[in-house]
Order: structure tokens, then C-alpha cells, then sequence
């Protein structure tokens, strides 16, 4: 017996861990298919240009949407589970022990909002209590490789920012600039 049940599937004791999976978060933007985003002018013809204002529009409007996918991708709890899925599905409570500092009510709105844009899928299982899994899609395994990069580089560059920080604070400018949400 398998159908839906609070947005994710629901398999039976002993089905398949790869079968049964929900890969249809993709928005109905993704599924229209790639869209043309070439801003040259196409002349065809002696006549005069039209304004640029919609084509302004048009990329201001790309910019807004990479920037609510940019933001989803760069938040460090979005990171922390994208990395802690990569070696395969977990539970809700594996996740909140591996990541120090989320609080449940964070780390479901994280989840909702990675299965609401398709790089994770929700599976729950009919036991008594229940289980659910979480996992990376196609799409969210595709994204290991940037955040892997990125943490790799934070890494690589912990001392130089530190060093940078300290200067910064030294110089009597912290109290201008914004706080850092990375110190408690």
C-alpha cells in the first residue's frame, strides 16, 4: 500500500529504499524547460528598436529568482544537511543530533523548504511509531559538489578571515558594521 501522506510517500515495511520516491518537486517554472536568457538585441529589420525596458525586466526578474535559490542553497542549515544527506537517507532525529545548535522548529523548515525545491524527498514509512526518511534527489546530489567546494575554500581560508576580522575589529569599525551572525 503506498500513496501520500503530508507531502512525501508512503512505502511499505520491507519496500525498497530506491523505488517509491517522490522526484516531482521540480516548480512548474523547471518543467516548462530552459528558458532563453540572451539579452543581445535581434535585428531583423531597418526599424527602429523597441525600448530595452522589458528586456531590464526580464533580467531583473532572473536575478530575484537565482537570488530565493541562492538564498535557500547558502543557508548554512540548508549546507549542513545537503552535506549530512550525501551519504544517504536519515531521520529527522539523526539530522537534529548531527547538527549542533538547529532547533527542531529550524531544522523542519529547512526540510520543507529543501523538499519544496527538490533536492530532498520525504519518505514515511507505516510503522508504529512512525519513520521518516530523508534524502537527496538527482538535484540535491548535484549540489554536493559546490557545497563541498565552498566548505573546502572556508576551510582553506579560516586563518586569513580571522586575521581579517580581528584587524577589522581592532580598527574601531566593528561598532559601525553590521554583527556577524556567525559569533554567538
Amino acid at each position: 500500500m503506498s500513496g501520500s501522506a503530508q507531502g512525501g510517500t508512503i512505502l511499505e515495511p520491507g519496500h525498497s529504499e530506491g523505488t517509491g520516491r517522490r522526484d516531482d518537486h521540480a516548480s512548474p517554472e523547471a518543467e516548462a524547460g530552459p528558458r532563453e536568457t540572451s539579452h543581445a538585441p535581434r535585428e531583423t529589420s531597418h526599424a527602429p528598436r523597441a525600448s530595452h525596458a522589458p528586456q531590464a525586466s526580464h533580467a531583473q526578474q532572473d536575478c530575484r529568482l537565482v537570488g530565493t535559490v541562492l538564498a535557500r542553497v547558502g543557508d548554512k542549515w540548508s549546507v549542513l544537511v545537503v552535506m549530512l544527506l550525501r551519504d544517504g537517507p536519515r531521520r529527522f532525529n539523526e539530522l537534529k543530533r548531527s547538527i549542533g545548535g538547529i532547533s527542531q522548529r529550524m531544522l523542519t523548515f529547512t526540510l520543507r523548504g529543501l523538499e519544496r525545491d527538490g533536492l530532498v524527498t520525504r519518505t514515511m514509512y507505516p510503522t508504529i511509531p512512525p519513520r521518516v526518511d530523508y534524502a537527496l534527489t538527482d538535484l540535491g546530489r548535484s549540489l554536493q559538489i559546490p557545497v563541498l567546494a565552498l566548505g573546502t575554500w572556508a576551510f582553506a581560508h579560516l586563518d586569513e578571515i580571522e586575521a581579517a576580522r580581528r584587524r577589522f575589529d581592532a580598527d574601531g569599525r566593528a561598532a559601525a558594521a553590521a554583527p556577524d551572525p556567525a559569533r554567538p
